[in-house]
């Protein structure tokens, strides 16, 4: 394991897009999107809240969702998706995401 991976109180927010595909076109894989590096896990799910909020205001036909972790970690903290008002929220008893409806 790499010395740092782990900081404590870094967190990021991501968004990973995958583009309405017109017939024929194949299909790329999503894009990824760092929104942001953030030391309070807090200020990373406000950021990636607000960018899940704006797309949702949108008119896009592309398949959009943001995730928080603490870096170097593969469990998301936070997760939301462009197709629905739903938020997940780590309970970190269970290691488990839980919905909250936003």
């Amino acid at each position: 394991m790499q010395e740092g991976i782990f900081q404590e109180g870094i967190f990021t927010a991501t968004e990973y897009r995958e583009p309405a595909l017109e017939p024929g076109m194949p299909y790329q894989g999503p894009i990824e999107t760092l929104i942001g590096t953030f030391s309070e896990e807090s200020e990373a799910i406000a950021a990636a809240r607000l960018e899940w909020k704006a797309f949702r205001q949108g008119d896009s036909h592309d398949v959009a969702w943001w995730i928080v972790r603490r870096r170097g970690e593969d469990l998301a903290r936070w997760i939301a998706e462009s197709r629905s008002s739903v938020e997940r929220v780590l309970d970190l008893t269970s290691n488990e995401l839980v919905e909250i409806e936003a």
